[in-house]
C-alpha cells in the first residue's frame, strides 16, 4: 500500500454512527396488543434483538422508538407472539445509509 496506510475494520458502533434517519410523524411499527407483551412474553426478546434498540420495556408497556429503526425486519420475524406490525416507512422517510 502507498503511504503506509493501514486498513482497519470498523466496529458495529462505528458503522451505526453512519446511519441517518428521516423520521415520519407516524410510526411504521406498531405493537398490536400491549397486554400480550405484558402477560404472555416474559423474555421480551424485542428489547434485545433489535439492532437499533427501538423497543424498550418501561413500566408495563413496550415503548417503540420507531425513529431509530434500521428497517432490517428483525422484529417482523423475531417476535414470538407475532405481536409487532411492521411496514416500510412512507416514501422519503426511514433509514439513510452512508458508506464510509
Amino acid at each position: 500500500m502507498e503511504g503506509d496506510e493501514i486498513m482497519t475494520k470498523a466496529t458495529i458502533e462505528e458503522k451505526q454512527y453512519l446511519v441517518r434517519f428521516k423520521a415520519d410523524k407516524e410510526s411504521h411499527l406498531k405493537i398490536t396488543d400491549q397486554s400480550i407483551c405484558l402477560e404472555n412474553c416474559p423474555d421480551k426478546p424485542c428489547t434485545y434483538f433489535c439492532p437499533g434498540e427501538v423497543y424498550k420495556f418501561e413500566g408495563n408497556r413496550i415503548q417503540v422508538g420507531y425513529e431509530g429503526c434500521h428497517e432490517c425486519g428483525s422484529c417482523r420475524i423475531g417476535c414470538p407472539q407475532n405481536n409487532i406490525e411492521w411496514k416500510y416507512p412512507k416514501g422519503g422517510h426511514g433509514v439513510i445509509f452512508q458508506l464510509a
